[in-house]
Order: C-alpha cells, then structure tokens, then sequence
C-alpha cells in the first residue's frame, strides 16, 4: 500500500499565489480545510513546513514568501482538534532549538492528538537564521549532521522516560524525562551525513530522488545503511517529494504544468534569484529580456546566507559566463537551473499506473506531494487520483487505525 503525505511548505516558488482561488497562507481556515480534506483521502499524514526568520533579499524582507505564519507545533496542535486520524507532522530545527524543550513540545502534541505527532528533523546552514538566537553564528555541513544525531538521540531518551546527561562541543542537556512519547521521525536530508542520520534515527524519510531509476538507488543506499547500523532494512518508510498536475487529457495536463512552472517563477522572484548572483540592484531589467548586461559584484556568494544550495556558492563568475552562453531570457534561465521535485504530469489513471510501477519495484513507499494550488492540487488528487490508486489495490480504502505509527506500519 503506498503511504501519502502532503508538505504545507512555508517559503519558496512552491505555490502559485497568482491563481485566483488561492487560499491565505496564514489563516487557520485554511489548514482546517486542508487537513479535513487530507483525511478524507485517508492520507498518512500533514506536515508543516517552518521557516525561524522571515526571508530578505539584499538586506529588504522578500515580500514573495511567507511572513506571519503561526508556530508549526502550536498550529498542528490546533489541528489535531479538528481531525481524528491524520499524522500531524512539524519541521523543526535541531541547529537553533534546544533538545529537551522541543522534545517536550513534541510529546505535548503527540499526546494531545492521541499519537499522531511527527517531527520532521531539519537542520540550518545560516547565520541569517542563527542571528534569532541568543547565540547566533551556523555550523558548517557536516557538523549539523553531527549535532543532529546527538540531539535526536536525547530527545528519544527523554520520551523513553530517561534523564539525559550530554555534554558535547555541540551539545549540553541536562533533564530529567517530562512528557512520555514516541513521534514519528522523518528526515529530510539527501547527502551523506542525512542518510546517515536517517539510517540511525529515523521512522520515514523525506527524499528528493523523486526519479525512478534515482528513487531505486536512493532505497538501495538507505537499505544497506539500514543493515550498517543493525536496523531492519525495511525499517524506514520512503517518501519522495513529489508535484502532482492531473488533467482530463494528457494535452490538459501538460498544458497546466507550463503554466504552474512559469507562474512559480514569475518576473519578480527571477530577479530577485539574480540579484543574489550579481549583488547588485536588477530590479530594472525585463525578466522577459537578456540576462544583465553588467559585471556580477566581486566575491563568491556569502556562505551563511542559506538561500543558495553548498555546490553553487563558489565559482559564480564561471556559472555566469556559462549561463550567457545558453541564451536564455533571465525568468527562462532562473526555471531551467532551479532545483524541482519531480512532476507527475498527466491523467489519474496515467498517474496511478506509473506510481504502481515505483511501489512494484520497491522504489518508494509513498509519497509526500507538493502542492502548487491551494485547494486545486489536494482536491484534484483526493477525488480523482486517489480513486484510481484504490481500484488498482495499492492504496487503502479505509484507516485501520488511529496513530501515525499505525498508518505507516511501524512498530
């Protein structure tokens, strides 16, 4: 049976604001309709995205995300009383928080929604963010893992009902055990140090490897680190991110992706994801029009930031030079390089054949979808792929119980 998730993300070209349905991202309403409709597709579960400090983009806050969204724990908490099944998933940060008093906050909605809490473990590369904290400063790659694992090891010890005593280079906790649970874990990370963490930790993980023959490599890998580390190789559920765009018509659908993918990267956000390249103020170009006609600022990209991916921090004088020679308009350009979830583009019953085939061959165990249309996409697929996923006997027709554990079979 294939295990669906759905990912309310908080900041980035996910959603389309632009459609003339779209829902507030900030009022309760919203999510109350989203949850309800999740559960009556009998979905896993609903995870919360989470962003600690509104986005800028050269020292102004980027009015093109989120701002003003409610504590993820806090709003999941408020859901679990307007829900009876669904898992309630918070992304929360292991960089900045505290272990014992997230491991609190995360028991307290475990126990307020009857065991249907998760936690999806992330970790944070900035300073930008750190600046929030009494103690500022980021961590480079690699030791965010590090910390991750020693604090996701005392939050487990503390629900097992464990005084915890740790006393790191990148961890003090000392307390004694408060709430008794046991959230789900998910993880998030695709690089080394996260699939390790994922292999040690986890319950289900959150994986970009949406294609297929990446997404039978990726469960490979994890598998074999599964064994490493003395776990059941089917210990952990996979769950790509994926987008989903149905139409009637194979045309209407492929039609509707071009549309999604363009108004996701509007005139706006293309700018502004040059501006970060060149330093400079490009709010006077046609994002429709050649890429600058103007030298990038001196100086790689500042590496605390967070808002561009490790490999593309360096090196941008040559990343330029080789994006001029594509000849792209600078919105075309921005699309073609922006990393994407793979789209399942297509008619219901073209979507659920190809998912059968990824559950067939052992490539995942589900999906956690992205949606860009709020109520379009979740309506889309709770009324007509999932009734396509249920007639080829891959997806449940009801809940068979009542927890988060329950729903993605694990112990």
């Amino acid at each position: 049976m294939l295990h669906l998730g759905l990912f309310f993300t908080g900041v980035g070209s996910q959603l389309v604001w632009t459609a003339d349905d779209f829902a507030s991202h900030t009022h309760i309403d919203t999510f109350v309709k989203t949850v309800k409709t999740l559960e009556r597709g009998l979905f896993d579960a609903f995870f919360l995205g989470e962003g600690l400090r509104v986005r800028e983009n050269r020292g102004r806050v980027y009015d093109l995300d989120v701002a003003g969204r409610p504590d993820a724990i806090t709003e999941l908490a408020a859901l679990a009383a307007e829900t009876t099944h669904i898992g309630l998933v918070a992304t929360q940060n292991t960089t900045y928080n505290f272990p014992a008093d997230l491991a609190r906050r995360l028991a307290s909605l475990d126990a307020i929604s009857g065991g249907r809490a998760g936690w999806n473990v992330v970790t944070t590369d900035n300073a930008w963010t750190g600046e929030n904290f009494r103690y500022g400063g980021w961590l480079p790659h690699d030791r965010r893992y590090e910390r991750a694992g020693e604090f996701v090891a005392a939050a487990k010890e503390l629900w097992a009902g464990h005084a915890v005593d740790r006393h790191t280079d990148l961890l003090a906790v000392k307390a004694p055990p408060t709430v008794p649970a046991r959230p789900v874990i998910f993880q998030a990370g695709d690089s080394p140090g996260g699939r390790d963490l994922a292999a040690r930790h986890a319950d289900a993980v959150f994986s970009a490897n949406t294609d297929f023959d990446k997404a039978l490599a990726y469960a490979a890998d994890l598998r074999s680190r599964l064994v490493a580390y003395g776990r059941r190789p089917d210990a952990v559920r996979i769950l790509p991110g994926a987008s989903v765009v149905l139409g009637d018509t194979p045309a209407e659908a492929a039609e509707k992706a071009v549309w999604i993918q363009r108004e996701q990267i509007n005139g706006p956000r293309a700018i502004a994801f040059l501006e970060q390249y060149w330093n400079k103020d490009l709010s006077g170009y046609d994002p429709d029009g050649p890429l600058p006609d103007i030298e990038p600022a001196e100086g790689e990209l500042d590496p605390s930031r967070g808002t561009i991916s490790i490999e593309h921090r360096t090196g941008k004088l040559e990343r330029i030079a080789g994006w001029r020679k594509l000849g792209l308009s600078i919105r075309d350009l921005v699309i073609h390089v922006s990393p994407r979830h793979n789209a399942f583009v297509g008619t219901p019953g073209q979507i659920a054949d190809e998912w059968a085939r990824y559950d067939e061959a052992g490539a995942v165990d589900g999906f956690n979808l992205l949606p860009q249309l709020l109520p379009g996409t979740i309506e889309d697929v709770v009324d007509k792929l999932v009734p396509e996923l249920q007639e080829r006997g891959i997806y449940r027709t009801s809940y068979e119980g009542t927890t988060l554990r329950s729903h993605l079979g694990l112990p």
